[in-house]
């Protein structure tokens, strides 16, 4: 990047420094100048033809960025530093606990499966679809989850960057337009919270943010889930999260999914109908 500092369209000087006009976090995108291009290609190929080993402070490596956003205090809004933790670390086979006894869930990643199943209704529904950031080269039936029908390659650009960077990390997102209308968590380890934290976090960067939030999870992690869910630090907030957040059993889901197919009601649906199907626990029905 210093050898492109005032040079390209992007970088024109050190204002440009760290945001670049906003077009790398773009990319992959078209170049505003031929010569842009041009002389990147260039760069590229001497790089390849003369490799140089620069050295990396490791500490700066591992430094995990921090946000600026604004939360509002009575009536007045005060700016605060926020982190955006990434994507837990799992290994490649790592499965969900078993859903159940039935054939209904095939071997393979669980985790993978659902998100397969998600992203193809929400496109077979006529909605546009996310796949989590690091979940695009994850593949399910022979096909990466990042070429399915119906994914974008870029979410709306209406939040800010903390905003952006934990909605980023969502397992599966529906939207319709520039508006997600519903996110999935999918929790598929013995590890419940971090799927919640996500959408606290989400919830306390953006609280008028009006999106339906489900966390998928084994029927077997039933009571693990309200017993996370009900926590105070997610309970005593202005939204609580077990209120907007539903939980959807993970047998229950697949067989509601593979019911639709059979019937073919998926381009018929509105993306609210599986509110009937979660469950949201401590309501004051219970």
């Amino acid at each position: 990047m210093q050898k492109l500092e005032g040079k390209v369209h992007f970088y024109e000087g050190s204002n440009d420094a760290g945001k670049f006009k906003g077009f790398l976090r773009g990319s992959p995108a078209r170049f505003e100048s031929q010569a842009d291009g041009d002389l990147i290609l260039n760069m590229l190929k001497e790089a390849k033809a003369n490799p140089v080993s620069i050295p990396v402070d490791l500490h700066k490596l591992e430094r995990k960025p921090f946000f600026k956003t604004k939360s509002k205090v009575g009536d007045k809004k005060i700016e605060t530093l926020v982190s955006v933790p990434g994507a837990e670390e799992a290994t490649e086979d790592a499965e969900c606990i078993a859903a159940s006894e039935t054939e209904l869930v095939p071997t393979g990643t669980d985790h993978t499966q659902i998100q397969y199943l998600l992203l193809t209704l929400g496109a077979e529904m006529g909605l546009d679809v996310w796949v989590a950031r690091n979940d695009k080269s994850k593949v399910w039936q022979g096909k990466s989850l990042g070429s399915l029908p119906g994914i974008v390659e870029q979410l709306p650009t209406q939040f800010n960057e903390a905003t952006q960077r934990t909605i980023e990390l969502i397992d599966v997102l529906w939207l319709k337009g520039n508006s997600i209308v519903s996110a999935f968590e999918v929790e598929c380890t013995t590890s419940i919270y971090s799927g919640l934290l996500r959408m606290s976090d989400l919830l306390a960067l953006q609280p008028n943010l009006d999106i339906k939030l489900y966390l998928v999870a084994p029927d077997e992690r039933h009571d693990k889930v309200e017993q996370e869910i009900l926590r105070p630090t997610f309970q005593l907030r202005q939204k609580p999260l077990n209120k907007v957040c539903g939980f959807l059993a993970l047998n229950d889901l697949m067989k509601k999914v593979e019911g639709i197919r059979e019937l073919g009601l998926a381009s018929s649906l509105n993306p609210d109908f599986l509110v009937e199907t979660a469950e949201y626990f401590g309501s004051n029905d219970d």
